[in-house]
């Protein structure tokens, strides 16, 4: 609807927890997506992923990078051997590839002879769990945006199946990834959004990220709440701007977390931190979060206070992320702004080294 034309891979977000509490509603997403419906045995048991036929569905066999949490890879072995024989007869059939985009891919891989042409399911080394980038994030180890994108590809490029078990094919990895239009997740949770786990951005930004690199354009990230009955999927965008003005900007929230004490000081350090973990991946800059967050809990006096006495190291972790964003080019405060937040932040490191100013 958005650009009157289908795209020929979706990235589709598969995580562990999320699949268990919604009994599977990402697997229904990929399912679709491809064009095939579980077939089950006479105990309820599913035991193949059949594909329906093209004269029944209202769009093409839309190609899908599947990326697995640990969880997800770890708990789900027999799912994932479903999926890969479903990925493998979808590359097989006898239809038109402007009809099934798996089926194109997977000839475009074959003509370059490359192995297990029709492998669709990637994560982390066997045995191995996250991307990393939200480590990079967290120690500021990063300089650019490409840099995080590349993290994820290189943790990421672990094919999983029937007969692969960890088996690194980045060379497919990539070209998924040249052709990923869109990326979709399933939200199940109404208490942890995008901006309360780094692993939000860790993963489904850094895949976005590591997609425009290699497309050279951007894509779209969007969001289907399964605790909604309005499943109309979400841009990112708009739901990092109503998780910040809910969450982290909203007085209420801030004065509940701060009477929480150490605890609601270092979740409010955490939500900081993932603000640059978004711009990093995403580039989104809106100035405005950066302005309000600085004067919620950095400038007021007493709010600063409060975390200051509670956990200094979290305050000191709020403030710094601000100066970060700054030198990073991704807020732009006036330099009295800027003065400021040094000054508190040099005051914040005397309290944790013991000098009295």
């Amino acid at each position: 609807q958005e650009k009157g034309t289908y795209p020929e891979t979706v990235a589709v977000m598969l995580w562990g927890l999320d699949a268990i509490k919604t009994k599977g509603e990402s697997l229904g997403i990929l399912l679709e997506l491809v064009g095939a419906e579980p077939v089950k045995e006479g105990t309820g048991r599913i035991v193949r992923y059949e594909l329906i036929s093209l004269d029944h569905m209202d769009h093409p066999r839309i190609d899908v990078l599947a990326n697995l949490s640990g969880i997800f890879r770890d708990s789900f072995v027999n799912v994932l051997e479903l999926l890969d024989d479903l990925f493998l007869r979808a590359a097989e059939a006898d239809e038109p590839e402007e009809q099934n985009f798996i089926r194109k891919h997977a000839q475009a891989l074959k003509a370059q002879g490359v192995e297990n042409a029709s492998a669709r399911l990637f994560s982390n080394p066997a045995g191995d769990y996250g991307s990393l980038v939200n480590d990079r994030v967290v120690d500021s180890n990063w300089e650019s945006s490409e840099e995080l994108g590349n993290t994820w590809c290189d943790r990421n490029a672990y094919s999983y199946g029937r007969q692969d078990k960890g088996q690194a094919r980045p060379e497919i990895l990539q070209t998924l990834l040249k052709s990923t239009d869109q990326i979709v997740q399933q939200i199940d949770s109404v208490e942890y959004g995008l901006t309360d786990i780094q692993e939000y951005y860790a993963n489904t930004g850094a895949l976005k990220q590591a997609a425009e690199q290699r497309r050279g354009q951007r894509v779209t990230a969007n969001f289907v709440e399964s605790f909604s009955k309005d499943t109309t999927p979400r841009k990112l965008d708009d739901l990092l701007r109503m998780e910040y003005r809910t969450k982290l900007l909203n007085p209420k929230w801030a004065e509940a977390m701060a009477a929480q004490g150490s605890g609601g000081a270092y979740e409010i350090s955490q939500r900081m931190t993932a603000i640059l973990g978004w711009a990093g991946t995403t580039h989104f800059k809106d100035q405005w979060v950066y302005d309000q967050a600085a004067e919620t809990y950095a400038f007021d006096a007493d709010m600063a206070e409060k975390l200051r006495k509670a956990n200094p190291e979290a305050f000191r972790n709020i403030v710094g992320r601000l100066i970060e964003a700054n030198g990073r080019g991704l807020w732009t405060p006036d330099e009295d702004t800027v003065d400021k937040l040094q000054a508190l932040y040099e005051a914040a490191e005397n309290t944790l080294e013991g000098v009295t100013t």
